[in-house]
């Protein structure tokens, strides 16, 4: 069950990546570093996510393996939030 959760959740991400592409209307920064920033923002999700699922699982009764499917797809799923609300907000010129 956890991976059919998570399939579901990187197949809309996926999908709505491929979507915004189309149109393009990715979320594109002035400056090279808040571009960098805005790129990286799904893969630290994911990497956060696989992290709190191992704190997770040794604290609470859930397999490792469950908790290393579900955090990295939960992860995945903030990063994309974290994506679209960073992407909306202006920069900032000093």
């Amino acid at each position: 069950m956890p991976l059919i959760i998570v399939s579901v959740i990187v197949v809309f991400v996926i999908k709505r990546l491929e979507f915004k592409y189309k149109r393009g209307t990715l979320g594109k920064k002035n400056s090279k570093s808040a571009q960098q920033l805005l790129d990286s923002l799904i893969p630290l999700g994911m990497l956060v996510g696989s992290s709190s699922g191992v704190f997770i699982s040794l604290f609470f009764q859930i397999s490792l393996l469950s908790a290393m499917t579900v955090g990295p797809g939960l992860g995945m799923l903030l990063g994309y939030i974290a994506y679209e609300i960073y992407s909306k907000t202006e920069e900032v010129s000093s």
